[in-house]
């Protein structure tokens, strides 16, 4: 084998040592460590490759990582060239090429944005064979590259170990997934299902599990995952029909020794052409089971929304296109905002949404929890203490759900909403890292309503809405009272200050209070005078529509002796969840006193500048001009800070 080049690329965040390997040390891999060495791909055969010619010989081995549920999830790759593009990049520098350098980027949809990793391509092996995954072809290095990268993004490779199909497909689409639990399903769901998995097995990945072994059928495993790599009809000697499903372990050989196993005494039901044709299209690893079969010993299925050139999800219902996306980042916090399932009275306190559908439509509202320690991607680059952060180890999920209700008007009673029956909501609240509600909604308002199972939970989240017709998504900032709707309607006069700001890099942009630099934020003082009534506060930020940082503000009442530092204390009022928009405002009832506001945006180091209005509701009677202007004058003082 040629020697490998020297001044390769060598990646520093995630060298080639045993911390990119292990985590917490708590699986098999661990005794392992000592005997895994890393090698480049030329190290490791005489002519690597990106991607093999013959398309079937890409198809993912698993390795002893346990990771089979990302390797799954790899064959929605395999079904879409444009999708495997966005993931792997084309026109990167390979082995072959004069140019080549060791670096290759990937990327991943990791809640709501697409994030690069770039990485070496020096990979873990055992006696000069990769000990992870590879393709069926050895020479075609696109696949353990990829979980190369998928692995630095969790912070290392034993934090593969475990997890579920759905979490990788969305994950490698940045689209939908269905999971349909097979276990003790009705026989219409069932043709239902079977239909859809017919009409989408060459345009959509599918995968099938195994939760728990069934007795007598321990040849598949015990929490396992299997691609679905086709169905076929088939007929018996005598005419009778059959339907097939091929299944690949991805272990990279047979596990199944069952009726339509190489050696199944069921192949005599067929002619000798017919089961030629069905025994010749099994590669290793792969097996056929009829449908009595599938269903009995497979748990679920997940099945991956076909994402279209245009970047946009097409419904595997109606084949509609999703053509319009609106999403938004938003929390439950303690004390504020965590207000609970519809079993606790506080049930209204939780995040509040506007959603407004402008024609009949099909709809997909997707909630999204995220990592408490994670971060949302929004970089070309990911640090690695941010990796690390954004590891499955600190993932702990939360019970979450989802109601939306139909109102008729915005100047609605919340209280008496939320007791009538949702026109759409998720059955119970689920531990999944996404869920999503599939409906069909009118024209107009819907009051939507993120959840926690229990009260004071705390969590972040994506808020995601696809559909076919035009919609509008925002977040409902004021509280209640929400009848109020306007300045015009409360009496007295309003005073104005504007405040100009900056959000600058490693001074003033210290992102929100999940972050330890919550404290270098602007912090901006102000005083509620003894005959106020309410203060409005706007928060506006200077910057494209399209390019928007999710913003927000807290609110901190300053102690009168100087004791304590205002951010020390839970804050008196806020603008939550962050929210991307251009502007932001809240109304508040706050007691007479010195004050300051500390505007943000959710993630630190996010540079931008703003301007933040502080308007004070007064008792006085509005000053009358004797000139015909017809309107009421406002004092509007004006004040620049921080420039």
């Amino acid at each position: 084998m040629p020697p490998p080049a020297t001044g390769l690329f060598v990646d520093l965040e995630f060298p080639a040592c045993v911390s990119s390997l292990l985590g917490r040390g708590n699986t098999p891999l661990t005794p392992l460590c000592d005997r895994i060495t890393w090698l480049r791909p030329q190290e490791i055969c005489p002519s690597p490759h990106l991607f093999p010619e013959n398309r079937k010989d890409a198809i993912g081995k698993q390795g002893i990582l346990g990771d089979c549920w990302f390797i799954c999830a790899c064959s929605a790759l395999q079904k879409s060239p444009s999708l495997l593009h966005q993931v792997f990049p084309a026109d990167q520098c390979t082995w072959e090429d004069q140019g080549y350098t060791g670096c290759f980027v990937c990327r991943f949809w990791r809640f709501g944005r697409w994030v690069e990793v770039t990485i070496d391509d020096r990979l873990p092996c055992l006696g000069h064979k990769l000990c992870f995954s590879h393709c069926q072809d050895q020479g075609a290095f696109w696949l353990p590259l990829l979980e190369k990268a998928y692995a630095k993004l969790h912070g290392c490779y034993e934090a593969l170990w475990a997890g579920q199909v759905v979490d990788a497909l969305v994950d490698l689409t940045g689209g939908l997934v269905e999971r349909w639990s097979l276990e003790f399903a009705e026989e219409s769901f069932r043709e239902e299902m079977l239909s859809r998995m017919l009409d989408l097995k060459d345009r959509c990945a599918m995968s099938c599990s195994v939760l728990h072994s069934k007795e007598g059928s321990r040849d598949l495993g015990q929490f396992h995952a299997f691609t679905i790599t086709d169905i076929q009809h088939g007929f018996t000697k005598d005419g009778q029909p059959l339907l097939l499903f091929r299944i690949h372990n991805p272990w990279g050989r047979s596990c199944w020794e069952g009726s339509w196993g190489k050696s199944g005494n069921k192949w005599a039901l067929m002619d000798q052409t017919e089961s030629s044709r069905f025994l010749s299209q099994i590669q290793d690893g792969e097996f056929w089971v009829d449908k009595e079969e599938f269903f009995r010993e497979f748990n679920e299925v997940a099945v991956a929304f076909p994402v279209i050139k245009t970047d946009h999800v097409q419904s595997i219902w109606t084949g509609s296109v999703l053509s319009h996306t609106q999403q938004i980042y938003g929390s439950w916090i303690k004390g504020q905002n965590a207000g609970g399932s519809r079993n606790n009275s506080s049930f209204s306190n939780n995040p509040k949404y506007w959603l407004r559908v402008r024609k009949q439509s099909e709809v997909y509202l997707i909630l999204m929890q995220i990592s408490p320690r994670g971060e949302i991607g929004t970089s070309n680059n990911m640090s690695s203490r941010k990796l690390q952060r954004e590891g499955s180890y600190s993932m702990v999920p939360i019970a979450v759900g989802l109601h939306l209700w139909k109102v008729e008007k915005r100047r609605f009673n919340l209280q008496k909403t939320i007791l009538t029956t949702p026109v759409a909501g998720t059955s119970s609240h689920s531990y999944d890292r996404q869920l999503h509600l599939r409906c069909k909604l009118s024209p107009g308002y819907h009051l939507l309503i993120p959840s926690t199972f229990l009260r004071d939970t705390e969590g972040d989240f994506l808020l995601r809405v696809l559909s076919i017709g035009p919609i509008t998504l925002r977040e409902i900032t004021s509280n209640p009272p929400l009848e109020w709707a306007s300045n015009d309607m409360m009496p007295g006069t309003w005073e104005t200050q504007e405040l100009k700001g900056q959000w600058k890099k490693s001074n003033s942009a210290g992102g929100s209070r999940n972050f330890p630099s919550y404290h270098l934020n602007p912090a901006i003082p102000f005083c509620v005078p003894t005959n106020s009534q309410l203060v409005k506060f706007t928060l506006r930020q200077h910057n494209l529509e399209n390019s928007c940082h999710a913003i927000g503000f807290h609110v901190y009442l300053v102690p009168t002796d100087g004791s304590l530092s205002p951010f020390s204390q839970v804050p008196c009022a806020s603008c939550i969840p962050h929210s991307h928009s251009l502007e932001v405002s809240q109304i508040c009832d706050l007691a007479p006193g010195q004050y300051i506001v500390v505007p943000s945006t959710y993630l630190p180091d996010q540079e931008c500048t703003f301007s933040i209005f502080i308007s004070t509701l007064t008792e006085r009677k509005p000053i009358q001009s004797e000139e015909t202007l017809g309107q009421i004058l406002k004092e509007v003082s004006v004040i620049s800070l921080m420039k």
